[in-house]
C-alpha cells in the first residue's frame, strides 16, 4: 500500500513540475537553481522524456492491476534512474542545495524497497 502512495506522490509530481515549468507558472528561480544558463535549461529539460515515461507507466501500473508487476517495475527503475542521475550531477558539481537534493534522493530512494518486493516476490512463484 505505500508503494502506491509513494508512486503516486512521485508520478502526479512529476506532471506538475514539468506543467509548472513549461507554462511558467511559477518564476523560473523556484523551480531550478541555474535558471539564467541556457546549458542548465537544456540539462533540465533533458529529463523531460525520462520523467514522462516514469510518471505514464507507473500511472497505467496504479489503474490497471492485472499489469501492475510489469509497468511498476519499469516506473520504479526509471524514476530511480532520474533521481540518480540528478543526484550524480549536483555531486559531480560539489552543489548541494537541499532544494534540489530532496526530491531527488526521495525520487532515487523510495524505489529500492518496492523494487526488492517485487523481486523477491517474483523469485517466490
Amino acid at each position: 500500500m505505500w508503494t502506491k502512495r509513494l508512486m503516486w506522490i512521485a508520478d502526479v509530481g512529476f506532471i506538475l513540475y514539468w506543467t509548472t515549468t513549461a507554462f511558467h507558472l511559477l518564476p523560473a528561480e523556484w523551480l531550478y537553481a541555474a535558471h539564467d544558463n541556457p546549458l542548465m535549461v537544456a540539462w533540465n529539460w533533458s529529463f523531460f522524456p525520462l520523467d514522462m515515461l516514469a510518471s505514464i507507466t507507473g500511472l497505467w501500473a496504479l489503474l490497471r492491476p492485472y499489469q501492475s508487476d510489469t509497468l511498476k517495475t519499469m516506473s520504479l527503475t526509471l524514476t530511480m534512474v532520474a533521481g540518480g542521475m540528478a543526484i550524480g550531477f549536483w555531486a559531480f558539481r560539489g552543489e548541494f542545495d537541499l532544494g534540489w537534493w530532496l526530491p531527488n534522493l526521495y525520487l532515487l530512494l523510495f524505489p529500492i524497497p518496492a523494487l526488492w518486493q517485487l523481486i523477491t516476490k517474483k523469485q517466490s512463484t
